[in-house]
C-alpha cells in the first residue's frame, strides 16, 4: 500500500509533503488512527492517519513507484 503526504507539521525531517510513502500493514495501529509509514530514514515509523491519503494504483504503477523507491 501506498500514501501520499498531505501535512508533515511537526515532521518535516521526516516527511516530505505531496511524496509518496510505502505502508507497513500494521492493524494495531491502524485501528488507532495511525499509520506505519516507510519515511525519509528508510525505517518505518507510526505517524496519524490524517496526514496522508491512501493511494491507489495500477499494477503498472506500483511496480514503477516500488522501482522508483528502491532506486
Amino acid at each position: 500500500r501506498f500514501v501520499v503526504c498531505l501535512d508533515n507539521d511537526g515532521y518535516d525531517t521526516s516527511l516530505d509533503v505531496r511524496k509518496i510513502y510505502r505502508v507497513v500493514i500494521d492493524t494495531k495501529s491502524e485501528k488507532l488512527g495511525l499509520l506505519r509509514v516507510i519515511d525519509e530514514s528508510e525505517e518505518d515509523y507510526i505517524y496519524p492517519k490524517s496526514m496522508f491519503e491512501i493511494v491507489n494504483l495500477s499494477a503498472k504503477s506500483h511496480d514503477r513507484v516500488l522501482q522508483n523507491l528502491a532506486a
